[in-house]
């Protein structure tokens, strides 16, 4: 489902965006220096698939990893996404441990 979806990155709204089925999910951010703080995740109640959720924050922090950004979640959802996956746990900043 996600395969044929596209990851926009709305620096303009400041959110990361993908389209399934007619329907926005979002993660909302803010940028300061060479930090990203992931402060909201939003994924609509039509979209049904279990996986969609994890495959959305695997492609947005594919991206963020791409621009060599550290990554902060301050929303619980993907700060839980983060301590379940050790792979991203390496993109965050010095200091901050989830």
């Amino acid at each position: 489902m996600i395969d044929a979806a596209e990851l926009i990155d709305n620096d303009f709204l400041r959110q990361f965006e993908m389209k399934i089925d007619n329907q926005l999910a979002k993660i909302e951010y803010s940028l300061q220096d060479r930090k990203i703080f992931l402060t909201k995740l939003i994924i609509p109640q039509t979209i049904t698939d279990e996986d969609f959720s994890k495959d959305f924050l695997i492609a947005v922090f594919e991206q963020i990893e791409g621009r060599n950004l550290s990554v902060v979640p301050t929303s619980p959802e993907i700060a839980k996404f983060v301590r379940g996956n050790r792979k991203y746990k390496r993109m965050l900043p010095v200091g901050v441990r989830i």
